[in-house]
């Protein structure tokens, strides 16, 4: 079995000396570590890959359990993971499926890590993409009366599938404070990324009028600041004067579901740490 440690704590010597020396007295093969230390902050942060002899069938919890007393001497913040287990993942989506399709396609073809438990959308337009993977679609409409209602009601879908990660593929409705505290650390959104930054309706318009050179895109944790969570993850792809408004929004949409696609896989494979509002990703 294949195990995956990961933590953060004050940054002193002895870390490395002391999380290898408990995986090893744990019959631990170390395959894959990573670590760093944050200059400004102060904090150490880990991640390492073992694999347990063959035939031991111990339960993450249990390991978990026996760490406890070395995560308290070093004041951390630390989680085993099974490696080979797909993460319960619900995906919202409004009138734009890029970035669906190709999670989708990416799922089924076995090169993301997660379980789409359920599609959630404020529109009906793709129930019968959802159907195709047999998926289920549910359809919860917002409106500004209606918004508290039908974030309880797409909480208790999350809780209610075993969700332990949402991913907002191009879902174009911004969530509430209190829902981003909630689901803090558990969700992901991707969103366009002009220079300059443009906002409002119709941005590859905007941008095509401008004669942008660069477009791009960026994946983020969620937070109450409409776009300004802990950056995963980005990527920008060249533009020039020949081309008109639909060609920007195709090269658009392709860094967004690849750079959404690399979020969500990194996350999934427990390769981020929240490092402040920043992130440490040991891709």
């Amino acid at each position: 079995m294949r195990l995956i440690l990961t933590l953060s704590c004050p940054d002193r010597p002895g870390i490395v000396h002391a999380v290898s020396g408990f995986l090893l007295a744990q019959g631990g093969n170390i395959v894959e570590a990573a670590q760093f230390d944050d200059a400004v902050t102060g904090v150490f942060f880990m991640r390492v890959c073992f694999e347990l002899k063959q035939g031991d069938a111990r339960a993450v919890a249990e390991i978990q359990e026996a760490f406890v007393p070395l995560a308290t001497e070093f004041s951390m913040k630390a989680r085993f993971h099974e490696a080979a287990r797909p993460i319960p993942t619900v995906i919202m989506v409004s009138q734009h499926g890029h970035c669906l399709h190709d999670l989708l396609f990416r799922v089924r073809s076995g090169l993301l890590p997660i379980e789409v438990r359920a599609i959630v959308s404020n529109h009906r337009d793709f129930y019968q993409l959802a159907a195709s993977y047999n998926i289920p679609f549910h359809h919860i409409p917002v409106k500004a009366e209606t918004k508290p209602a039908a974030e309880a009601k797409l909480l208790e879908l999350f809780e209610a599938e075993g969700g332990e990660l949402l991913v907002l593929a191009r879902y174009m409705q911004v969530l509430s404070d209190d829902l981003c505290r909630k689901l803090s650390g558990r969700a992901i959104n991707i969103h366009h990324s002009f220079l300059p930054s443009f906002k409002g309706a119709r941005p590859y318009q905007q941008a095509h009028e401008r004669g942008v050179k660069l477009i791009g895109a960026t994946a983020h944790y969620v937070t109450g600041d409409l776009d300004e969570g802990p950056i995963i993850e980005q990527d920008v792809a060249r533009a020039n004067h020949g081309m008109d408004v639909a060609t920007l929004t195709t090269l658009g949409r392709d860094v967004e579901s690849a750079v959404l696609a690399r979020a969500v896989k990194w996350h999934a494979e427990h390769r981020i740490l929240l490092d402040g509002h920043k992130t440490v990703v040991f891709r």
